[in-house]
């Protein structure tokens, strides 16, 4: 199985002087559903969004699908982020706008840019933004605002949203953090399924380290912007929560 991203040395450093990553390296191979874990302020949130350029590395390289992600700047950029998937813990969805305008956003990848400026996409793609909300249980929520939406709806928007870039690489940022737990399950559920049914890797970030255990093939775990551990979830013992997370486990 051929490695989907390979990241090599990753550091960041802030102008504060600040050192957000110390040098990390992990590969993700296809179809793995790899958790990453941590403290707040471990890194983990720097370094999803270092992998596709949100944030600018300080050193180190970034492989996608074989791709140099260090070297790749404008169309070609764009071209590897159309196949990257973004789910952010505050959703970042546009409030006033429709639930299916919002996941056409993830076409814009595939229009012209004058068409996704104006707003302007194909009967496919409407049809096809409708096929995800049904897989997300949202199809007849499609014209309402996202504004008037439950946090845990909004978070499947986003989750649509990303499906319809077609990635081959999930990126999720805390996906659960502001939601309730039962909510929280349920937006796991949708994450996982959807990945294993469309052969989608993904790479998620959790501080619930019990909700990591249950769904990731992998853990990695991050402390003060190093990696610390990598293994299967049965490795993941009690020592070992305790060397990534100190005593706040």
């Amino acid at each position: 199985m051929q490695a989907v991203l390979e990241v090599i040395g990753l550091k960041k450093k802030y102008k504060d002087g600040t050192f957000a990553l110390r040098g990390i390296d992990f590969q993700v191979k296809e179809g793995e559903f790899v958790a990453v874990i941590g403290p707040s302020g471990a890194g983990k949130s720097t370094l999803m969004r270092c992998i596709n350029r949100l944030v600018e590395p300080s050193e180190g390289k970034i492989y996608f699908n074989g791709n140099d992600m260090m070297k790749a700047n404008g169309q070609k950029l764009r071209q590897h982020r159309r196949e990257i998937g973004m789910i952010f813990q505050n959703f970042n969805l546009i409030p006033r706008v429709t639930v299916i305008d919002n996941v056409l956003n993830g076409r814009l990848g595939y229009t012209g840019s004058l068409a996704g400026a104006l707003g302007i996409f194909s009967r496919k793609d409407r049809d096809f933004a409708l096929e995800i909300l049904a897989r997300v249980g949202l199809a007849d929520k499609a014209l309402k605002r996202v504004d008037e939406l439950s946090g845990g709806q909004q978070q499947r928007v986003g989750i649509a949203r990303a499906l319809a870039q077609e990635p081959k690489l999930i990126l999720a940022d805390e996906p659960i953090a502001s939601l309730d737990p039962i909510t929280s399950e349920n937006i796991m559920e949708y994450i996982y399924n959807i990945c294993r049914e469309d052969g989608i890797t993904c790479l998620i970030n959790l501080h619930q380290v019990e909700i990591a255990k249950r769904y990731a093939t992998r853990i990695i775990g991050i402390r003060e912007g190093k990696k610390v551990f990598d293994g299967t979830p049965d490795e993941l013992t009690r020592e070992v929560i305790r060397s990534i997370y100190g005593q706040q486990k």
